[in-house]
């Protein structure tokens, strides 16, 4: 771990921070530029489109060309369209860099999720990617407070300064990252023919209709936790600074477990955090419509973050468990298409039963999605790795 320390986590943490000092900005951005509401979320919306619409081809490219080179690229394509936002005199080139943004996104995230499955022993994977995702949340939380301290100076474009920065140092960084081959193949692996996403899908069915599934609908716990939290504050009648620190001090949480949950995975089994952070985040959202006040409600907001910071990683670690040797960056890419579409398909839900019925009702159903992740888990997910 120390060895690839750097080359793993270092343009990991820079992404994340790139990317946190843009997020609060974007919309504000695009209502600088004459945008309305309707077309500023419509904008903020394009950074995940296009994450979804790349995990296939940024696992083709991953695999054609390696793990450092499509870092490097991905980062390089980032800073370019950061300057198109940042010089953008439309909406629409705005929509686009942002697009392209969430694109390049997908390559990096893949192609460093593959690099460290490679570089690090199976005793190690669940470490290694807890880890990898905990930097990430760290970069995420870090970056608007670094966007906001250079926006003191010169307004909105200084979050944009930051991320350019921070993408930069990401691309630069990755140039210290190995190009791994495939090692534990008993034959050169040049000689093996690529496989296919078609065959990839029907060989691995099994695995993306029950892994895949319960990951996604982790995913969409995970999402709709971000967006439960604060309605429900609203509810409450509670202010935004306060629903600020609650919602920071839940974050927090998040940061100081990832590392604690990934050594669970690996020393006693996956299973001793799979199906009990869902359970955690499911009972606390059960939960939630019954506060009434302040302190319960902080209460179940701890629980929840609890629950979300033992599964850091988890994800990323169960979809690495799953994949074949032969075709891994393909598997990754569709494991990833089927979690991006669980984190955006559980906010329209919750939004859906809202609108129809109460915001107690949707977020009653959104916490049955935790236990039915917590089920497949207990039932499908393996007791030992041995790949």
């Amino acid at each position: 771990m120390r060895s690839i320390a750097v080359a793993a986590f270092g343009p990991s943490l820079l992404f994340g921070l790139g990317q946190g000092s843009i997020f609060p900005i974007i919309a504000l951005s695009a209502k600088e530029l004459g945008a309305s509401l309707a077309m500023a979320g419509l904008i903020v919306s394009l950074f995940g489109i296009g994450a979804l619409l790349s995990n296939i081809p940024a696992a083709l490219i991953a695999s054609r060309y390696g793990e450092r080179k499509s870092m490097i690229g991905a980062a390089t394509l980032t800073v370019l369209a950061l300057f198109l936002c940042l010089t953008a005199s439309a909406p629409s080139m705005l929509a686009l860099g942002v697009l392209i943004i969430g694109m390049a996104s997908s390559v990096f995230l893949l192609a460093r999720q593959t690099f460290l499955i490679e570089a690090v022993p199976i005793s190690m994977r669940a470490r290694a990617l807890s880890t990898l995702g905990g930097v990430m949340r760290v970069g995420l939380f870090l970056g608007p407070f670094a966007g906001a301290a250079l926006m003191h100076f010169i307004d909105l474009p200084g979050a944009y300064w930051v991320a350019i920065a921070a993408m930069a140092g990401a691309g630069l960084l990755s140039f210290t990252v190995p190009e791994l081959e495939t090692r534990h193949l008993d034959v050169n692996p040049s000689s093996i023919p690529r496989p296919r996403i078609a065959h990839i899908l029907r060989t691995h069915a099994s695995a993306f209709a029950t892994l895949g599934l319960a990951s996604a609908l982790v995913a969409a716990v995970r999402s709709c936790r971000q967006i439960v939290v604060p309605l429900w504050a609203s509810h409450l009648g509670l202010d935004a600074a306060t629903t600020a620190v609650v919602y920071g001090v839940m974050g927090s949480i998040d940061m100081l477990l990832f590392y604690p949950a990934g050594k669970i995975m690996d020393q006693y089994g996956r299973q001793w955090v799979a199906a009990p952070s869902m359970v955690l985040m499911g009972t606390a959202l059960a939960l939630m419509p019954l506060t009434t006040g302040l302190a319960s409600f902080v209460a179940v907001c701890l629980l929840l973050g609890f629950g979300n910071g033992i599964s850091s990683g988890l994800n990323m670690t169960v979809g690495a468990d799953a994949s074949p040797q032969a075709g891994r960056t393909q598997f990754l890419g569709i494991w990833r298409l089927i979690t991006d579409c669980g984190a955006g398909g559980g906010p329209l839900v919750l939004s859906g039963i809202t609108a129809v019925s109460t915001l107690g009702l949707g977020i009653g159903a959104v916490s049955s999605l935790g236990f039915i992740a917590a089920t497949v888990f207990w039932r499908w997910l393996p007791r030992r790795v041995t790949r």
